[in-house]
């Protein structure tokens, strides 16, 4: 019987018009039934360059484009309009063109009667819940839908509403040197915050010598406005005022802008 005749066999599967792997035989006349079978010998080392190509093949879903993964949305809400509405605002990351459903329920119960909240457009990345029910003893559940044509992710909010009161800054801060090393503070409640008189705040004041470093503070003051003793002659002072609910629910707002004065020289 004569040797068997080799020929080189073709190669495997590829990825993009690149071969990813190929494979090379010996094929092998039978004797009998002049079938060809190829015997394998060693694959070729997958280089980097076909790795990264299987790693891309791999992880793409679906494979008609580039892979994009939707992050939940994160939510912050806050009172600052107690008790009147409750505003949230939300980020996402990365940020794709997406859509938002908004709406919340009161109570945990999934059968609970869900409400949107209000959003200027569908595209907008905050919304308010109005009409706020007093202490109640369920929290309320808010619901942010992002909606992307890859996809759609959620993210559940629970909040009571007065656990998240934080007014805005107050405004207006005037200052007045008087006799006696004296500066009297006045300032306004935030004019977002609706019925001062009913739902009132408390505040503080931080003051600060220039060249000094560090705040002094006074506080809570439940009027608005307070007279700081024994203050430098010939000093410029920097102030700032934050409010809080009296009740002590929720936190302490963000300093007001600073106001600034020169105090004469003492009399």
């Amino acid at each position: 019987m004569s040797q068997p005749w080799g020929a080189r066999c073709g190669t495997g599967l590829s990825l993009g018009g690149s071969p990813a792997f190929s494979w090379t035989g010996l094929c092998v006349l039978h004797p009998n039934s002049g079938e060809q079978k190829p015997k394998l010998q060693k694959p070729a080392t997958m280089t980097p360059r076909l790795l990264l190509l299987l790693a891309l093949w791999s992880g793409c879903l679906p494979c008609g484009g580039v892979k994009v993964t939707l992050s939940q949305p994160r939510v912050q809400c806050r009172a600052s309009r107690y008790p009147v509405a409750v505003d949230c605002s939300w980020t996402l990351s990365p940020v794709p063109t997406a859509t938002f459903i908004a709406t919340y329920r009161l109570g945990v119960a999934t059968q609970g009667e869900s409400r949107p909240c209000l959003q200027p457009v569908p595209e907008a990345t905050h919304c308010s819940i109005p009409d706020i029910q007093l202490f109640s003893m369920v929290p309320y559940v808010l619901n942010i839908t992002a909606v992307h044509p890859k996809g759609a992710r959620s993210t559940l909010v629970p909040f009571m509403p007065e656990r998240i009161i934080k007014p805005d800054p107050p405004e207006g801060v005037r200052l007045n040197s008087l006799p006696g090393r004296q500066l009297q503070v006045q300032w306004e409640p935030p004019r977002s915050w609706p019925f001062p008189e009913l739902f009132s705040l408390k505040y503080w004041i931080r003051y600060r010598r220039q060249g000094a470093m560090h705040f002094r503070q006074v506080g809570p003051i439940e009027a608005t406005a307070f007279v700081l003793r024994s203050v430098w002659p010939q000093a410029k002072y920097y102030i700032q005022v934050a409010a809080r609910d009296l009740t002590d629910f929720g936190e302490l707002s963000d300093w007001s802008f600073p106001a600034v004065i020169s105090m004469a020289l003492a009399k």
